[in-house]
């Protein structure tokens, strides 16, 4: 149990470093190593804020099992897509600038970066059932499906989810797509798209520079500056 809330607790500070906090809004969660539900920060307050005493596990009907505080409304996002994927140690939620705008767009992501090509082949899928909250088993199960085994959804008029076997491959999936999304935004607004990876190219890299022991490197980067940073 208590290694489950120490790397909700990371996952959580290290989003904040990256700069993909909402004020109190957007989580990360971490699975029960028991199954029981999903490790995640209680309602009310920001990634950075986030301390043990602040973690709660959250059952899949939303009964809060254990830790004090109000739990979010979209738990189901994690339930649900940690029920269809027993892959995925953490999910993220976040409402990241560039990729919410991003989002909008009905144009592909295209690996212009580094970032990019994590998300590029397949296509990272969008989620258009709704642009509301994922309030419900119902929704969470859906957005599961639109996300099948992709690192990534994004949720246009709301954000993106990210999963990955644990919080570090979750984490950096989420910071990865926001530079990714941010790349591609300021390409197109200084004009036409015209260079890019193709898939040959974009799947070397994806092997060469985000293998786990870099994905590790950034994760370990953003633990370090959060330690810095929220004393």
């Amino acid at each position: 149990m208590k290694e489950e809330i120490e790397e909700t607790v990371r996952a959580s500070r290290a989003l904040a470093a990256a700069g993909l906090t909402d004020m109190v809004w957007g989580h990360a969660a971490v699975r029960d190593a028991n199954n029981d539900g999903v490790w995640m920060k209680a309602s009310g307050w920001g990634f950075e804020e986030i301390s043990p005493e602040r973690v709660l596990l959250v059952s899949r009907k939303g009964q809060v099992l254990h830790g004090e505080g109000k739990r979010h409304i979209e738990y189901p996002i994690h339930t649900e897509i940690m029920a269809r994927r027993p892959d995925a140690g953490c999910v993220v939620h976040t409402h990241a600038p560039a990729l919410s705008a991003f989002a909008s767009l009905d144009v592909p992501l295209l690996p212009l970066s580094h970032d990019g090509v994590v998300f590029s082949d397949p296509q990272v899928p969008r989620f258009t059932d709704t642009g509301a909250l994922i309030a419900t088993a119902e929704l969470g199960a859906a957005l599961a499906d639109t996300l099948g085994d992709a690192p990534a959804c994004l949720l246009p008029k709301h954000g993106a989810v990210t999963a990955g076997p644990d919080a570090a491959t979750a984490v950096m999936y989420a910071v990865l797509l926001e530079r990714a999304c941010r790349t591609q935004l300021m390409a197109m607004a200084a004009g036409e798209l015209k260079v890019w990876s193709d898939a040959e190219e974009a799947a070397f890299k994806r092997d060469q520079i985000w293998n786990p022991t870099q994905r590790d490197a950034g994760w370990h980067y953003l633990n370090r500056l959060s330690e810095r940073t929220f004393q």
